[in-house]
Protein backbone atom coordinates (compact mmCIF):
# COMPACT_ATOMS: atom_id res chain seq x y z
CA UNK A 1 0.00 0.00 0.00
CA UNK A 2 1.36 3.78 -1.04
CA UNK A 3 2.22 5.63 1.97
CA UNK A 4 -0.48 8.39 0.67
CA UNK A 5 -3.40 6.16 1.04
CA UNK A 6 -3.28 5.47 4.92
CA UNK A 7 -5.22 7.37 6.28
CA UNK A 8 -3.71 8.35 9.81
CA UNK A 9 -5.67 10.29 13.07
CA UNK A 10 -3.49 11.82 15.55
CA UNK A 11 -5.58 12.47 18.96
CA UNK A 12 -2.87 14.47 21.52
CA UNK A 13 -4.76 17.48 24.03
CA UNK A 14 -0.61 18.67 23.52
CA UNK A 15 -1.08 21.17 20.31
CA UNK A 16 3.23 20.98 20.03
CA UNK A 17 2.88 16.93 20.30
CA UNK A 18 -0.01 17.40 17.30
CA UNK A 19 1.98 19.51 15.34
CA UNK A 20 5.31 17.52 15.96
CA UNK A 21 3.74 14.59 14.97
CA UNK A 22 2.42 15.69 12.13
CA UNK A 23 5.72 17.41 10.76
CA UNK A 24 7.36 14.21 11.27
CA UNK A 25 4.96 12.04 9.39
CA UNK A 26 4.56 14.37 6.75
CA UNK A 27 8.52 14.21 6.74
CA UNK A 28 8.46 10.27 6.50
CA UNK A 29 6.38 10.64 3.17
CA UNK A 30 2.70 9.89 5.46
CA UNK A 31 0.63 13.42 3.83
CA UNK A 32 -2.97 11.61 4.44
CA UNK A 33 -3.01 12.93 8.47
CA UNK A 34 -5.95 14.32 10.56
CA UNK A 35 -5.34 15.87 14.38
CA UNK A 36 -7.37 16.88 16.54
CA UNK A 37 -7.22 17.62 20.03
CA UNK A 38 -9.78 15.78 22.12
CA UNK A 39 -11.34 12.62 21.82
CA UNK A 40 -14.95 14.15 21.05
CA UNK A 41 -13.77 15.90 18.35
CA UNK A 42 -11.68 12.81 17.03
CA UNK A 43 -14.88 10.61 17.07
CA UNK A 44 -16.80 12.86 14.51
CA UNK A 45 -14.13 11.73 11.73
CA UNK A 46 -16.26 8.35 11.62
CA UNK A 47 -19.59 10.30 11.49
CA UNK A 48 -18.92 13.10 9.08
CA UNK A 49 -16.27 11.27 7.00
CA UNK A 50 -17.10 8.65 3.86
CA UNK A 51 -13.56 7.52 4.77
CA UNK A 52 -12.69 7.36 8.13
CA UNK A 53 -9.25 6.60 9.33
CA UNK A 54 -7.22 3.14 9.06
CA UNK A 55 -4.72 4.09 11.70
CA UNK A 56 -4.69 6.09 14.69
CA UNK A 57 -1.99 7.52 16.90
CA UNK A 58 -3.68 7.88 20.51
CA UNK A 59 -3.03 9.83 23.30
CA UNK A 60 -3.65 7.85 26.72
CA UNK A 61 -3.75 10.44 29.22
CA UNK A 62 -6.39 13.24 27.77
CA UNK A 63 -8.28 15.48 30.18
CA UNK A 64 -12.27 14.51 29.74
CA UNK A 65 -12.22 11.51 27.25
CA UNK A 66 -9.07 9.91 28.29
CA UNK A 67 -7.75 7.13 25.60
CA UNK A 68 -8.92 4.10 26.95
CA UNK A 69 -12.60 5.39 27.34
CA UNK A 70 -11.82 6.90 23.43
CA UNK A 71 -10.96 2.84 22.34
CA UNK A 72 -14.47 2.04 23.87
CA UNK A 73 -15.99 4.03 21.49
CA UNK A 74 -14.09 3.34 18.37
CA UNK A 75 -15.38 -0.20 19.13
CA UNK A 76 -19.21 1.18 19.34
CA UNK A 77 -17.97 3.16 15.95
CA UNK A 78 -17.04 -0.76 14.75
CA UNK A 79 -13.15 0.63 13.96
CA UNK A 80 -11.55 -2.01 12.23
CA UNK A 81 -8.08 -0.16 11.37
CA UNK A 82 -4.73 -0.10 13.85
CA UNK A 83 -3.65 1.68 16.42
CA UNK A 84 -0.67 3.35 17.92
CA UNK A 85 -0.28 4.39 21.25
CA UNK A 86 1.67 7.80 21.91
CA UNK A 87 2.23 8.64 26.09
CA UNK A 88 4.00 9.28 28.60
CA UNK A 89 3.23 6.08 30.91
CA UNK A 90 5.12 4.02 32.29
CA UNK A 91 6.08 0.46 30.16
CA UNK A 92 3.39 -1.48 32.55
CA UNK A 93 0.91 0.91 31.97
CA UNK A 94 1.28 0.64 28.18
CA UNK A 95 1.70 -2.84 28.48
CA UNK A 96 -1.28 -3.03 30.26
CA UNK A 97 -3.28 -0.84 27.82
CA UNK A 98 -2.03 -2.59 24.56
CA UNK A 99 -3.64 -6.21 25.89
CA UNK A 100 -6.38 -4.22 27.00
CA UNK A 101 -7.00 -2.45 23.10
CA UNK A 102 -6.48 -6.25 21.78
CA UNK A 103 -9.17 -7.76 24.06
CA UNK A 104 -11.20 -5.11 21.72
CA UNK A 105 -10.03 -6.83 18.96
CA UNK A 106 -8.25 -3.66 17.39
CA UNK A 107 -4.74 -4.23 16.12
CA UNK A 108 -2.41 -2.60 18.59
CA UNK A 109 0.88 -2.20 16.34
CA UNK A 110 2.97 -0.61 19.25
CA UNK A 111 3.63 2.70 21.09
CA UNK A 112 5.54 5.55 21.44
CA UNK A 113 7.09 6.85 24.67
CA UNK A 114 7.03 10.82 25.22
CA UNK A 115 9.39 12.64 23.70
CA UNK A 116 8.40 11.10 20.35
CA UNK A 117 12.02 9.50 18.42
CA UNK A 118 11.69 10.11 15.06
CA UNK A 119 13.61 6.34 14.36
CA UNK A 120 10.85 4.54 16.68
CA UNK A 121 8.21 6.34 14.95
CA UNK A 122 9.52 5.43 11.35
CA UNK A 123 10.03 1.79 12.90
CA UNK A 124 6.07 1.65 13.75
CA UNK A 125 5.00 3.58 10.69
CA UNK A 126 7.24 1.02 8.44
CA UNK A 127 5.07 -2.07 10.04
CA UNK A 128 1.70 0.05 9.42
CA UNK A 129 2.54 -0.18 5.47
CA UNK A 130 3.37 -4.23 5.69
CA UNK A 131 0.32 -4.74 7.64
CA UNK A 132 -2.06 -2.47 5.47
CA UNK A 133 -0.02 -4.12 2.56
CA UNK A 134 -1.10 -7.57 3.95
CA UNK A 135 -4.18 -8.90 2.33
CA UNK A 136 -6.65 -9.22 4.80
CA UNK A 137 -9.20 -12.61 5.24
CA UNK A 138 -11.74 -13.86 7.76
CA UNK A 139 -10.55 -17.75 9.09
CA UNK A 140 -13.39 -19.75 8.03
CA UNK A 141 -15.77 -21.00 10.73
CA UNK A 142 -16.04 -25.04 10.94
CA UNK A 143 -18.80 -26.99 12.50
CA UNK A 144 -18.78 -29.53 15.13
CA UNK A 145 -20.01 -32.45 12.28
CA UNK A 146 -17.01 -31.00 10.09
CA UNK A 147 -14.70 -31.68 12.26
CA UNK A 148 -16.26 -34.80 13.53
CA UNK A 149 -16.14 -36.31 10.22
CA UNK A 150 -12.41 -34.78 9.71
CA UNK A 151 -11.62 -36.79 12.60
CA UNK A 152 -12.70 -39.89 11.50
CA UNK A 153 -11.57 -39.52 7.90
CA UNK A 154 -7.69 -39.48 9.24
CA UNK A 155 -7.85 -35.59 8.22
CA UNK A 156 -5.43 -34.67 11.38
CA UNK A 157 -1.99 -34.64 10.89
CA UNK A 158 0.90 -34.12 13.64
CA UNK A 159 3.29 -31.32 12.79
CA UNK A 160 6.56 -31.69 15.29
CA UNK A 161 8.03 -28.89 16.84
CA UNK A 162 12.09 -29.57 18.36
CA UNK A 163 12.80 -28.77 21.86
CA UNK A 164 16.50 -28.94 22.84
CA UNK A 165 18.86 -28.93 25.70
CA UNK A 166 20.02 -25.66 26.77
CA UNK A 167 23.40 -25.85 27.17
CA UNK A 168 24.07 -28.33 24.70
CA UNK A 169 21.64 -27.45 22.03
CA UNK A 170 21.16 -31.15 21.52
CA UNK A 171 17.81 -32.43 20.67
CA UNK A 172 15.78 -34.09 23.17
CA UNK A 173 12.63 -33.91 22.30
CA UNK A 174 9.45 -32.78 19.83
CA UNK A 175 6.03 -31.50 20.68
CA UNK A 176 3.46 -32.84 18.56
CA UNK A 177 1.07 -30.01 17.54
CA UNK A 178 -2.37 -31.23 15.40
CA UNK A 179 -2.87 -29.71 12.05
CA UNK A 180 -6.30 -30.00 10.33
CA UNK A 181 -5.20 -31.23 6.55
CA UNK A 182 -9.01 -29.36 5.21
CA UNK A 183 -9.95 -30.58 1.48
CA UNK A 184 -10.78 -27.31 0.24
CA UNK A 185 -8.93 -24.91 3.05
CA UNK A 186 -5.46 -26.44 3.39
CA UNK A 187 -3.83 -26.65 6.62
CA UNK A 188 -6.04 -25.19 9.11
CA UNK A 189 -4.15 -24.07 12.74
CA UNK A 190 -5.98 -25.69 15.82
CA UNK A 191 -6.58 -22.24 17.31
CA UNK A 192 -9.61 -22.54 14.73
CA UNK A 193 -10.63 -26.72 16.07
CA UNK A 194 -9.56 -27.28 19.51
CA UNK A 195 -12.41 -25.03 20.91
CA UNK A 196 -14.90 -26.42 18.87
CA UNK A 197 -13.97 -30.08 19.95
CA UNK A 198 -13.65 -29.24 23.42
CA UNK A 199 -17.45 -26.94 23.31
CA UNK A 200 -18.90 -30.28 21.12
CA UNK A 201 -17.39 -33.07 23.12
CA UNK A 202 -14.97 -34.14 20.57
CA UNK A 203 -11.66 -33.00 22.09
CA UNK A 204 -11.24 -36.77 23.35
CA UNK A 205 -11.17 -38.13 19.94
CA UNK A 206 -9.52 -35.95 18.72
CA UNK A 207 -6.87 -36.44 21.40
CA UNK A 208 -6.68 -40.64 21.45
CA UNK A 209 -6.30 -39.26 17.36
CA UNK A 210 -3.34 -37.00 18.19
CA UNK A 211 -1.80 -39.54 20.57
CA UNK A 212 -2.34 -42.63 18.42
CA UNK A 213 -0.21 -40.80 15.75
CA UNK A 214 2.22 -39.20 17.77
CA UNK A 215 3.47 -42.46 19.45
CA UNK A 216 3.46 -44.29 16.21
CA UNK A 217 5.87 -42.08 14.83
CA UNK A 218 7.96 -42.17 17.58
CA UNK A 219 8.25 -45.55 17.50
CA UNK A 220 9.45 -45.67 13.73
CA UNK A 221 12.09 -42.89 14.55
CA UNK A 222 13.67 -44.91 17.46
CA UNK A 223 13.59 -47.42 15.55
CA UNK A 224 15.76 -45.45 13.01
CA UNK A 225 18.00 -44.60 15.46
CA UNK A 226 16.51 -41.84 16.83
CA UNK A 227 15.25 -41.48 20.58
CA UNK A 228 13.09 -38.22 21.38
CA UNK A 229 10.62 -37.78 24.40
CA UNK A 230 7.28 -37.12 22.60
CA UNK A 231 4.69 -34.38 24.22
CA UNK A 232 1.32 -34.24 23.39
CA UNK A 233 -1.15 -31.17 24.26
CA UNK A 234 -3.64 -32.77 26.22
CA UNK A 235 -6.71 -30.65 27.23
CA UNK A 236 -7.60 -31.00 30.75
CA UNK A 237 -11.57 -32.27 29.66
CA UNK A 238 -9.95 -35.40 28.71
CA UNK A 239 -9.25 -36.04 31.85
CA UNK A 240 -13.31 -36.13 32.84
CA UNK A 241 -13.35 -39.64 32.19
CA UNK A 242 -10.98 -41.79 34.34
CA UNK A 243 -10.62 -44.76 31.85
CA UNK A 244 -8.54 -42.24 29.72
CA UNK A 245 -5.06 -43.48 32.29
CA UNK A 246 -5.74 -47.01 31.00
CA UNK A 247 -6.45 -45.32 27.35
CA UNK A 248 -3.00 -43.94 27.39
CA UNK A 249 -1.48 -46.31 28.47
CA UNK A 250 -3.10 -49.37 26.34
CA UNK A 251 -1.80 -46.40 23.86
CA UNK A 252 2.04 -46.88 24.57
CA UNK A 253 1.98 -50.87 24.90
CA UNK A 254 0.22 -50.71 21.48
CA UNK A 255 3.00 -48.84 20.02
CA UNK A 256 6.15 -50.15 21.64
CA UNK A 257 6.69 -47.08 24.12
CA UNK A 258 8.58 -46.53 27.34
CA UNK A 259 5.68 -44.10 29.72
CA UNK A 260 9.29 -42.28 30.33
CA UNK A 261 9.21 -40.88 26.62
CA UNK A 262 5.85 -39.61 26.31
CA UNK A 263 5.51 -36.12 28.03
CA UNK A 264 1.25 -34.84 28.22
CA UNK A 265 1.34 -31.23 28.39
CA UNK A 266 -1.36 -30.23 30.10
CA UNK A 267 -2.95 -27.06 29.28
CA UNK A 268 -5.96 -25.81 31.29
CA UNK A 269 -8.72 -23.60 28.92
CA UNK A 270 -11.21 -23.92 31.82
CA UNK A 271 -11.84 -24.12 35.09
CA UNK A 272 -12.47 -27.62 36.26
CA UNK A 273 -15.40 -27.81 38.57
CA UNK A 274 -14.71 -31.10 40.17
CA UNK A 275 -11.56 -32.09 40.70
CA UNK A 276 -11.86 -35.94 41.53
CA UNK A 277 -11.65 -37.89 38.51
CA UNK A 278 -8.93 -35.56 36.91
CA UNK A 279 -6.82 -36.09 39.83
CA UNK A 280 -7.55 -39.34 39.73
CA UNK A 281 -6.43 -39.73 36.19
CA UNK A 282 -3.18 -37.63 36.49
CA UNK A 283 -1.83 -39.40 39.77
CA UNK A 284 -2.41 -42.83 38.14
CA UNK A 285 -0.75 -41.57 34.74
CA UNK A 286 2.50 -40.53 36.94
CA UNK A 287 2.26 -43.98 38.48
CA UNK A 288 2.60 -45.72 34.91
CA UNK A 289 5.70 -43.21 34.67
CA UNK A 290 4.02 -41.31 31.96
CA UNK A 291 5.78 -37.93 32.20
CA UNK A 292 3.26 -34.58 32.89
CA UNK A 293 3.61 -31.45 31.84
CA UNK A 294 2.26 -28.02 33.02
CA UNK A 295 2.37 -25.96 30.04
CA UNK A 296 1.53 -21.99 29.46
CA UNK A 297 2.59 -21.75 33.05
CA UNK A 298 1.19 -18.30 34.15
CA UNK A 299 -1.11 -18.12 32.04
CA UNK A 300 -5.19 -19.09 32.36
CA UNK A 301 -5.66 -21.50 35.42
CA UNK A 302 -1.95 -23.19 34.91
CA UNK A 303 -1.02 -22.07 38.85
CA UNK A 304 0.39 -22.49 41.84
CA UNK A 305 -2.29 -24.60 42.93
CA UNK A 306 -1.97 -27.02 39.80
CA UNK A 307 1.74 -27.34 41.19
CA UNK A 308 0.73 -28.08 44.86
CA UNK A 309 -1.80 -30.50 44.11
CA UNK A 310 -0.28 -32.11 40.79
CA UNK A 311 3.19 -34.10 40.22
CA UNK A 312 3.95 -32.65 37.66
CA UNK A 313 7.63 -33.31 36.18
CA UNK A 314 8.32 -30.53 33.89
CA UNK A 315 6.88 -26.62 34.01
CA UNK A 316 6.90 -24.88 30.37
CA UNK A 317 7.08 -20.95 31.03
CA UNK A 318 4.77 -19.60 28.92
CA UNK A 319 6.28 -17.35 25.41
CA UNK A 320 4.86 -14.42 26.96
CA UNK A 321 7.59 -14.21 29.62
CA UNK A 322 10.11 -15.61 27.41
CA UNK A 323 10.17 -13.19 24.51
CA UNK A 324 12.05 -10.40 24.89
CA UNK A 325 12.32 -11.02 28.63
CA UNK A 326 15.61 -9.65 28.04
CA UNK A 327 14.99 -6.03 27.92
CA UNK A 328 11.35 -6.49 29.28
CA UNK A 329 11.99 -6.47 32.95
CA UNK A 330 8.33 -6.99 34.28
CA UNK A 331 8.44 -10.58 31.87
CA UNK A 332 11.95 -11.25 33.24
CA UNK A 333 10.64 -11.06 36.77
CA UNK A 334 7.56 -13.36 36.24
CA UNK A 335 10.37 -15.43 34.17
CA UNK A 336 13.00 -15.77 36.89
CA UNK A 337 10.21 -16.44 39.40
CA UNK A 338 8.90 -19.16 37.42
CA UNK A 339 12.35 -20.95 36.75
CA UNK A 340 13.42 -20.46 40.16
CA UNK A 341 10.36 -22.60 41.64
CA UNK A 342 10.35 -25.13 38.82
CA UNK A 343 14.01 -26.14 39.70
CA UNK A 344 13.35 -25.91 43.65
CA UNK A 345 10.34 -28.21 43.04
CA UNK A 346 13.01 -30.48 40.96
CA UNK A 347 11.39 -29.99 37.65
CA UNK A 348 12.59 -30.09 34.31
CA UNK A 349 12.24 -26.21 33.22
CA UNK A 350 11.19 -25.61 29.01
CA UNK A 351 11.41 -21.84 28.12
CA UNK A 352 8.85 -21.58 25.21
CA UNK A 353 8.72 -18.85 22.44
CA UNK A 354 12.13 -18.38 21.92
CA UNK A 355 12.51 -16.06 18.66
CA UNK A 356 15.39 -14.55 17.97
CA UNK A 357 19.33 -14.77 19.14
CA UNK A 358 18.67 -12.53 21.83
CA UNK A 359 15.87 -14.86 23.18
CA UNK A 360 17.93 -18.03 22.93
CA UNK A 361 21.38 -16.03 24.65
CA UNK A 362 18.98 -15.05 27.46
CA UNK A 363 17.86 -18.56 27.98
CA UNK A 364 21.60 -19.96 28.17
CA UNK A 365 22.32 -17.04 30.35
CA UNK A 366 19.84 -17.89 32.62
CA UNK A 367 20.27 -21.68 32.44
CA UNK A 368 17.18 -23.03 31.78
CA UNK A 369 17.26 -26.37 30.92
CA UNK A 370 15.07 -26.98 27.56
CA UNK A 371 13.94 -24.06 25.00
CA UNK A 372 11.77 -24.16 21.80
CA UNK A 373 10.69 -21.66 19.62
CA UNK A 374 10.83 -20.60 15.78
CA UNK A 375 14.32 -19.58 16.71
CA UNK A 376 15.18 -23.04 17.08
CA UNK A 377 12.72 -24.43 14.66
CA UNK A 378 9.29 -24.37 13.68
CA UNK A 379 6.65 -26.72 13.68
CA UNK A 380 7.29 -29.45 10.78
CA UNK A 381 5.74 -32.32 9.14
CA UNK A 382 7.59 -35.59 10.23
CA UNK A 383 9.77 -36.44 7.31
CA UNK A 384 11.35 -33.21 7.49
CA UNK A 385 12.85 -33.85 11.32
CA UNK A 386 16.36 -35.12 10.23
CA UNK A 387 17.62 -32.17 7.63
CA UNK A 388 16.33 -30.00 10.45
CA UNK A 389 18.94 -32.00 12.90
CA UNK A 390 21.67 -31.24 10.73
CA UNK A 391 20.89 -27.74 9.84
CA UNK A 392 20.52 -27.39 13.81
CA UNK A 393 23.65 -28.88 14.72
CA UNK A 394 25.53 -26.88 12.28
CA UNK A 395 24.13 -23.48 13.54
CA UNK A 396 25.13 -24.78 17.04
CA UNK A 397 29.00 -25.48 16.11
CA UNK A 398 28.43 -21.61 14.87
CA UNK A 399 26.93 -20.25 17.71
CA UNK A 400 29.21 -22.22 20.65
CA UNK A 401 32.34 -20.90 18.57
CA UNK A 402 30.89 -17.46 19.57
CA UNK A 403 29.46 -17.73 22.77
CA UNK A 404 31.29 -16.52 25.82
Amino acid sequence: MNKSTIRILAVDDDPFMLKLLGHMLADLGFTSVTTCDNGAAALTCFSTHVNPPNLILLDLQMPEMDGIEFVRKLVEHNYTGNLILVSGEDERVLQMAEKLIQAHRITVLGHLNKPVLLARLTELMEKSVHVHAAPQSTPPAYSADELRTAIHAGELVNHYQPKVAVTTGAIVGVEALVRWRHPVDGMVFPDHFIGIAEDHGLIEDLTRAVLNDAMAQSKAWQQAGLRLRMAVNVSMDNFSSVAFADFVAGAAAAAGMAPQDIVLEVTESRLMLDQRAPLEVLTRLRLKRFRLSIDDFGTGHSSLIQLRDIPFDELKIDQSFVRGAWHDHTARAIYDASLNLGKQLGMTVVAEGVEDREDWDFVRRTQCDMAQGFFIGRPMPAADLPDWIESWNARMQQLQAVLP
